[in-house]
């Protein structure tokens, strides 16, 4: 914003995040990396989550960019829909001139988001940022109230009273009954979304940063991001150190480099936004798209 603006103005754009805060930011910030920075925070305040809509805004920003010297996503998101992270990380990878992409994780990139990550050919993260399970999550009603289960477990249960059922020979009523919350049908679905996030998250990786490992390797490298068994809940956090035992090609940022000045403060005035006035926001030095925010109560 032109030092020739008032005052007031000034404030006032600072008070709602606008685009003109956060210029220098970008600017500084691809002068280090060396290639263009695109932002894509959806809500951890806001019921939302990455959808198909959010990958055709994206392509009209990217569509837009002289890629030739690659790019970098900075992404902090709750998740979503797998295979809309799955189109974003092809999305990048098209796009970029190198074919490839990084992915920054300023603070928390969980669920669906950690997938868009494990497309990126390095993971640049700080010393507290995040990645997280991407085992499926399903959400049922009961009553007037709504729950969330991991797939995994829903589908484990279901397998293990199955189980005990057909290996027991004495009354069965008490595993008929426990059986009978359970749809046949459901549980198969169930078990198609768990195939589909790791066929998404394996092909990824050996396509990317894993490229040349066997799918049995890969999905043995990063059987903590694939089932709650070691983490035991989907919203516990993996950090650097576990994320790179894993075999991601992570990137550590000490919190005192030039590197992660410029992204700390971008990180938090996009936040800023995203909890306040918009519940998504996908952003260049040049372009700025948000979603507003939904009402409350």
């Amino acid at each position: 914003m032109p030092t020739t603006t008032p005052v007031i103005a000034r404030i006032m754009e600072e008070q709602q995040q606008g685009h003109t805060t956060r210029l220098r930011l970008f600017s500084v910030l691809e002068q280090i990396l060396r290639r263009p920075v695109v932002a894509f925070f959806t809500s951890f305040r806001f019921p939302v989550m990455i959808e198909d809509t959010d990958v055709d805004i994206l392509e009209g920003v990217l569509q837009k960019m002289n890629l030739s010297t690659g790019l970098a996503l900075m992404i902090s998101s709750p998740g979503g829909d797998g295979i809309a992270a799955e189109r974003v990380l092809n999305l990048c990878r098209q796009f970029s001139g190198t074919k490839e992409f990084w992915a920054i994780v300023p603070s928390r990139a969980k669920s669906a988001a950690t997938m868009v990550c494990f497309g990126a050919s390095k993971i640049l993260m700080g010393p507290n940022s995040e990645l997280g399970p991407v085992d499926p999550q399903v959400t049922v009603k009961e009553g007037s109230t709504y729950k969330r289960f991991s797939a995994c477990n829903v589908v484990e249960s279901y397998d293990e009273l199955f189980g005990k059922a057909v290996r027991t020979s004495g009354n069965l009523q008490p595993f008929l009954l426990q059986l009978g919350n359970y749809d046949a049908r459901d549980v198969k679905e169930l078990r198609a979304a768990i195939s589909l996030s790791e066929d998404i998250s394996i092909k990824s990786l050996a396509s990317g940063m894993m490229k040349g490992a066997q799918t049995r390797k890969i999905k043995k490298k990063i059987g903590i991001f694939l089932s709650p068994k070691v983490t035991k809940a989907h919203g516990r956090p993996i950090y650097p150190e576990e994320a790179n035992s894993c075999g991601l090609n992570i990137e550590r940022i000490d919190r005192k480099s030039r590197q992660w000045v410029p992204i700390y403060e971008l990180y938090l005035r996009i936040n800023r936004l995203v909890s306040t006035s918009a519940s998504k926001c996908i952003e260049t030095k040049d372009t700025l798209f948000t979603v507003a925010a939904p009402a409350l109560g």
